[in-house]
């Protein structure tokens, strides 16, 4: 089930389990997962794209292992906020794996968020080539992130 509104993804969610945070890229999938309570996001791994059955596959593998109640993918926006050829390709992944799967799918603006991972491992000066291995599971935590806090700010506004 694709929900378009964050608040209506969290309502679906059953407490107290993880929720995961992809970043689609052309050529891997960074995979980030919360933790039980939905406060922090902790990036796991990178999957190698090759056909759709074997990534959904492969995704799907790691949704059950960590037993994930919904999936957020980073939906990448032109910086105007306009939709480019990269969202088409985003919303007919998620369409695709909504057949495979029963669990909640949303989207969250990923808008720099690359950019962010990529600062963040400046910082934390790691060497080009870690960089290179990390960077999309690291953003995938940065998109999971930044979902995170926003059901958690709206949580707070309703109470």
């Amino acid at each position: 089930m694709i929900l378009t509104d964050i608040l209506e993804f969290a309502a679906a969610l059953p407490p107290n389990r993880a929720i995961a945070g992809l970043d689609l890229g052309e050529k891997t999938i960074g995979f980030a997962a919360s933790d039980l309570r939905r406060g922090v996001a902790t990036p796991i791994s990178t999957i190698r794209r090759s056909k759709f059955t074997e990534d959904a596959a492969k995704l799907l593998a790691l949704v059950a292992e960590r037993q994930i109640a919904g999936l957020i993918l980073g939906l990448p926006l032109n910086m105007d906020g306009s939709e480019g050829p990269r969202v088409q390709s985003t919303r007919a992944f998620a369409r695709n794996l909504e057949r495979l799967t029963a669990l909640p799918i949303t989207f969250w603006d990923e808008r720099l968020s690359t950019v962010a991972a990529t600062r963040a491992l400046l910082e934390a000066d790691t060497s080009r080539k870690r960089r290179a291995e990390v960077i999309d599971h690291v953003a995938a935590g940065y998109i999971l992130q930044g979902a995170l806090d926003r059901m958690a700010f709206q949580a707070r506004m309703q109470t």
